[in-house]
């Protein structure tokens, strides 16, 4: 077949992604090329690619791909990509939205358990042989506030709500969700933080999120209350952060993303008393190429079909 797509899979692990081309019937349909990400685009390529798959591109590379139609992120956040000075107004950008949703949620999980049980202290205790009793604090009936009730934080809410926790959040477009106590408007994260226990951030890198967890908004949590970020870093004010945990104006948080990463040894996050960092473990899944691939051969075989893509970037929302 002549004239077929041809497919560039920018990416050190196209294996799944192959198979899951081929797996779909959709082998015939397209031809396919692999680069690695240490590599650049040779100038055959750049002028044949219709669909790049790839993490991201450096700022030149897109507008010297003439026939470039649609570029898929392997990632949920497309902050990189939008950054960049000449992304082409007419490409169609989509995202792995939803693909973290097999990983995350039990990470979220894990680290709500990690600050309510005592199991970390516990091991302490056993390395020096020492039999101290400690009280569990119960989650069952504690209020999880969660800022970002998109796929990942509607799944954290079935299973928050199944341990009898309470759910409330925020949505840009707000409606009622199962499991949800009360779904409310970005305006109103005041009350939200107000009501929570815990509060878990999963809003995405955008110039309205910049900074958006400050000061002012961690005053309004309550002094038991502890921040869990495993949304974007430069959602939260550092700085701000790491007052609030020093003086007490909130119990403390846990951070599984930064500005800057991996966070540099110097940072204060490491030695603030009440802040644990974790090296962004939320969305990392021993088959993540696997669960992309699916989300991507859907998508190629709407392409081909000439049908809407599903998971587009909204470029004005920045996600």
């Amino acid at each position: 077949m002549q004239n077929r797509p041809h497919l560039l899979l920018w990416t050190d692990s196209p294996g799944p992604y192959v198979d899951a081309i081929r797996d779909a019937g959709l082998a015939e349909r397209v031809d396919v090329d692999t680069l690695a990400r240490s590599q650049q685009p040779s100038a055959t390529q750049r002028a044949s690619t219709t669909v790049l798959l790839a993490a991201g591109a450096p700022p030149g590379l897109l507008p010297t791909m003439p026939n470039l139609a649609w570029a898929q992120s392997l990632t949920a956040g497309v902050e990189g990509w939008l950054a960049l000075p000449d992304l082409p107004p007419g490409l169609t950008l989509t995202c792995a939205r939803g693909t973290h949703r097999e990983s995350m949620p039990e990470n979220i999980l894990g680290a709500l358990f990690h600050i309510a049980k005592p199991y970390a202290a516990i091991v302490e205790d056993q390395k020096r042989r020492l039999w101290r009793q400690r009280i569990a604090t119960p989650l069952n009936g504690r209020t999880l506030g969660i800022l970002g009730l998109g796929a990942i934080g509607q799944e954290v809410a079935r299973l928050a709500t199944a341990l009898g926790m309470r759910v409330i959040g925020t949505k840009r477009r707000p409606a009622p969700l199962p499991g949800l106590d009360a779904v409310l408007a970005p305006e109103e994260t005041g009350t939200v933080l107000a009501q929570s226990d815990y509060v878990l951030v999963l809003l995405p890198a955008t110039p309205e999120t910049e900074n958006f967890i400050n000061a002012g908004r961690l005053r309004a949590m309550k002094p038991t209350a502890w921040l869990l970020n495993f949304g974007r870093g430069q959602v939260i004010d550092d700085a701000d952060l790491i007052a609030a945990v020093s003086s007490g104006t909130i119990a403390g948080a846990v951070l599984d993303v930064f500005r800057q990463e991996p966070l540099p040894p110097e940072h204060p996050f490491w030695i603030t008393a009440g802040i644990i960092v974790l090296p962004h473990i939320g969305g990392p899944h021993p088959e993540r190429d696997r669960i992309v691939a699916r989300l991507f051969v859907r998508n190629l075989g709407l392409f081909l079909d000439g049908e809407p893509l599903t998971q587009v970037v909204d470029r004005a929302a920045g996600y």
